[in-house]
Parts: C-alpha cells; structure tokens; sequence
C-alpha cells in the first residue's frame, strides 16, 4: 500500500510539472461582444479606443489582424474556406473589454491580439493551426551607405500618453502602395509588417535598427511592375504618372535600407475550421 501510495503522489507531482499554473491561466477575452452581419454602409477598421473595439469589413481583416498577417492575401496563411473574403464575409462587431492599468504599447497591442483570438474562437468557432514553415522571402538589410532614417520625436514611454491625447499613435502605419508610407513614430518591425501586404511573399526585419522612427515615402509600383508594367499614361493618387512612380525595392533604398530575396522558416498559420457566426 505504501508503494501504490507513493506511486500515487510522484504520479501527481509529476502532472504538476508538465501542466504547470500558468497553463490554466485565461486567455483575455471580451467582457461582450456584438457581431451582426454587414448589410451597409463603408467598410470602417477603426479598432480599439481604450476597452472599446469597433470594426466594420471582411472577416478575414479580423484573423489578420489577430494574429499579425497581411491582410492582402500571403503565403503564410492557408485553409481558408471559398466563403471567408467573400461578398458576404461584412460583419459589424462591437465589443467591449477591459485592461490593466501601465501597459507598455507593446503589452497592449498583444493583449488586443489575444481578445481578439477568443472573439473569433468564441463566434466564429475559428480553430487554427500554427506551425514553422521555410518559404521564399524578402529580408530587410541596411544598405552599403547605411540607414537614412529620421528619429522620432515621440520615446516608447511617450507613446501612451501620446495616443490618449488624441494623436496618431505609435507602432501605426497609414498609406501603402498606391499612397506611401505615413509613420510618427514605428520601428523596422512595423515597417516590415505593413509593408508585407504588397510583396506577395513574407518581409522580415533584418536590419538591426532598434527605436522609433518618422518614416515618409512616395507612393511605388505594384511589385509585380517588371513583369506587368503600367499602362501607358496610366495615372496614379493624385494624378501622378505611373510610369514616374519608383519600384518598392527603390522606395527602400531612399530609407538606407534594401529588400533581398532568400529564404527562411516563418510562421505560418492553417484555418482547420471556422463558422459563420450566430447574431446577437
């Protein structure tokens, strides 16, 4: 009986060092959710506003959003049904949660994420699959001559007081191909990130560069533009000559930085299963 008995506790010892506390600890959530079918109206991705989160458009905006993927289509996500991205794939989603108090920017943003995550497990029943996959990728690398960066005025610890008084906020991005790129305050990290919705493969930071930084550019061609070019007099935003429009890889190089082509194991993720959600 002894033996069985102390079998019994090394038994439980043991689970307890494979499933430790903090594997039972809960996923951040929001405290209520509404998620109504789009019939409407603009697509409106207006995010967070402190506990609040807001958002009109394509589901498949929110699963990128969620876990840090282009929204234009990638590689790195794959499984996804005929449906989702579709016409009817328009939801208005209006939910409400809470945060504690002296998050870091950085904190913040992955809590957004992790609600975000349950939402979608909890009213889309999405089930997704995470794994490391080697794949064709651009690399951003410091250039030969060095960075050509100007340093923001506004510090990490800035940064939340900056946002609650109404400015643009940090680690944000506005613009894109057709209109440049409009950061305050980002880092090569949020650079990459945004920028890989139009390089029809993953970018990844290789540059080194730490801090926050003023990005500026001008608008630049499609990244297919060598092998589909612009039609002749074709005109851009603001009726700019598409054919006096630089390349991204030239965009860059105006940065001090440079895009390469290699390859590299990324994360990637596979849609095992998702619904269409139930109103409320």
């Amino acid at each position: 009986m002894q033996t069985k008995s102390r079998l019994r506790t090394e038994f439980f010892a043991a689970l307890f060092l494979v499933f430790p506390a903090t594997a039972s600890a809960q996923t951040p959530a929001f405290a209520v959710a509404s998620v109504k079918l789009h019939k409407d109206g603009p697509i409106q991705r207006s995010g967070f506003s402190g506990g609040r989160f807001t958002f009109t458009g394509p589901l498949i905006f929110l699963i990128a959003e969620a876990y840090q993927l282009p929204v234009n289509s990638s590689p790195r996500l794959t499984g996804a049904p005929q449906w989702l991205g579709g016409r009817n794939d328009m939801y208005d989603i209006d939910a409400n949660g809470t945060f504690p108090d002296n998050l870091t920017t950085s904190a913040r943003k992955e809590r957004e994420r992790l609600m975000l995550q349950s939402l979608l497990a909890d009213r889309f029943k999405l089930v997704i699959r995470h794994e490391t996959k080697e794949m064709p990728v651009y690399v951003l690398v410091v250039d030969a001559g060095g960075p050509k960066l100007e340093k923001s005025s506004v510090t990490e610890a800035d940064c939340p007081q900056a946002e609650s008084d109404g400015q643009v906020p940090c680690h944000q991005f506005n613009g894109g191909q057709g209109r440049g790129l409009h950061a305050r305050a980002a880092s090569m990290d949020d650079l990459a990130s945004f920028v890989e919705n139009w390089t029809n493969r993953p970018l990844l930071n290789r540059t080194g560069i730490t801090g926050l930084w003023k990005i500026e550019s001008q608008p630049w061609l499609s990244i297919d533009a060598p092998d589909n070019p612009p039609a002749p007099g074709a005109k851009g935003e603001g009726g700019v000559d598409m054919a006096d429009l630089p390349t991204l890889f030239q965009v860059f190089e105006k940065l001090g930085l440079k895009m390469k082509a290699d390859r590299a194991a990324v994360e990637a993720y596979t849609i095992v299963d998702i619904q269409r959600p139930t109103e409320n």
